[in-house]
């Protein structure tokens, strides 16, 4: 019997080595979960039929001495990341029975490894909104709380691990895509620096802000999987080793007292749940006690992020789902004329949310409004990213809740557009500014009977995930 509840992926790894179980037998217990919860949860749209084989070929490279600390950890791939020969459609009806004609750079890395890929998992359509509520296939539901979402836009991969369906997976994060279901769910999720991940064989929904990142039971599961897939790429223009940009001085190891910033105006700004500011005080407190400094960091910017995010990030969304009319990928449907086949194919294959950001960012680039909304946003962001700039001249890294409440309930605000954006207010700032950040569940909110999972956020500066990682094991250890 294989203990999902306390396995990792160095754990597995060393249970395999030894010959405790099989990769087979690692596999089909996860896969006996998925099949078991996934009608409940809805994380999964689609369990792969080539399991064994895949399995059959790792387990050979245990045999033959070749085996990586990745061999045979099976993953869950969220449904925009492109794997050769299988479906792939961002949860829309779109890209319904669309295949994959190459592989990602990061499914590639991981097949290197000789992973496992055990489906592609339920994400709100083409990566659009923050609950995994906009799925054309339906919402994931949370499983610490069946009546609550996961989160989004990457809540399958999030409940798929939360749910011990997979041992780990890959989303995608925007604006807090995996941070924000991390948190809700229970497990750690990380979006790296932009860059440090190539972005090649993503579908994109704003490019200037779309990173690939993890999700695993421990910040050393994130860890791995990010060492395993960082790197320049010839085919991403953007990625970057992070090497010359920066500093050794600055990482931080194990054992070394860091001076954290709060940005405690931020924090006071009101719309945050007392139970995640309380959280957010006990876990300064532990830190404290262990003889880290805790400091107030002055980020004046900071309370634009979120306007600045929704005016930039529908610009960009405009510009990228211009390809998807019915001509180039996917659905056609017919009409009279070119025109009325590209207002068919869209108005009846492109969900709401996704209308919406279209709509709105092909009106702040219109002409008359480009100066007024997108130029203002782009200063506007280059003042965030300045605040973060100096915060990281004088601390080593900026803490804050992940996200301002816990798992809201289904339907709790899909009718209300502003108040689901509201949710991202902690998490977009990483993703206009480009540092990399994580999400570390910090303790608990009980809400009707069910005991809701909380996060904290951990930002650090550009390329310097090492810091990223060496505080959040500190952090995980607290609820330990």
């Amino acid at each position: 019997m294989i203990d999902l509840d306390t396995l990792t992926i160095k754990k597995a790894h060393e249970y395999l080595k030894k010959g405790d179980f099989t990769v087979l037998d690692l596999a089909k217990a996860y896969l006996k979960n998925a099949e078991e919860k996934n009608g409940d949860i809805n994380a999964y749209l689609e369990i792969f039929k080539d399991v064994e084989e895949q399995a059959t070929a790792a387990q050979k490279r245990f045999a033959d001495g070749t085996a990586d600390v990745l061999t045979g950890i099976p993953f869950a791939v969220k449904d925009n990341i492109l794997i050769e020969g299988r479906r792939v459609g961002a949860a829309s009806k779109i890209l319904e029975n669309y295949i994959g004609s190459y592989d990602s750079t990061a499914i590639s890395k991981l097949k290197e490894k000789g992973v496992i890929f055990l489906g592609r998992t339920n994400m709100d359509e083409f990566a659009m909104g923050g609950s995994t509520e906009n799925s054309a296939y339906g919402p994931t539901k949370n499983p610490h709380d069946l009546a609550r979402v996961a989160g989004g836009s990457s809540g399958g991969s999030a409940a798929a691990v939360a749910m011990k369906g997979a041992l780990a997976a890959l989303g995608s994060d925007t604006g807090g895509s995996i941070r924000q279901p991390a948190s809700f769910c229970g497990v750690v999720g990380l979006k790296p620096t932009y860059g440090a991940v190539s972005r090649h064989g993503l579908m994109a929904m704003g490019s200037s802000l779309d990173q690939i990142g993890s999700f695993g039971q421990s910040v050393e599961d994130v860890e791995i999987i990010f060492n395993a897939m960082k790197g320049e790429d010839r085919y991403d223009s953007t990625s970057d080793d992070g090497e010359k940009s920066m500093k050794k001085s600055q990482r931080k190891s194990s054992g070394e007292k860091m001076k954290i910033g709060v940005p405690m105006a931020f924090m006071k700004q009101g719309g945050i749940d007392e139970d995640v500011l309380a959280n957010l005080d006990e876990t300064i407190e532990k830190l404290k006690k262990d003889g880290h400094e805790v400091v107030d960091v002055e980020m004046p910017n900071l309370r634009y992020s979120l306007p600045v995010y929704y005016v930039l990030m529908p610009a960009e969304v405009s510009s990228n789902m211009s390809r998807f009319d019915g001509v180039k990928y996917g659905v056609r449907e017919e009409g009279k004329n070119l025109m009325e086949e590209y207002t068919l194919t869209r108005g009846r294959n492109l969900g709401k949310e996704v209308r919406r950001r279209i709509i709105l960012g092909t009106y702040v680039l219109s002409a008359g409004y480009y100066d007024a909304y997108y130029h203002k946003a782009s200063v506007v962001r280059a003042l965030i990213a300045s605040d973060f700039k100096k915060a990281f001249a004088d601390v080593d890294l900026i803490l804050t809740p992940t996200s301002p409440t816990p798992a809201f309930k289904i339907g709790e605000k899909s009718t209300d557009p502003l108040s689901m954006y509201l949710a991202d207010i902690f998490t977009v700032t990483a993703n206009l500014v480009g540092v990399p950040a994580l999400s570390v569940p910090s303790g608990w909110a009980e809400r009707e009977g069910k005991k809701l999972p909380l996060g904290v956020q951990i930002t650090t500066p550009h390329f310097n995930e090492e810091t990223l990682f060496t505080m959040g094991k500190i952090i995980e250890n607290y609820g330990r």
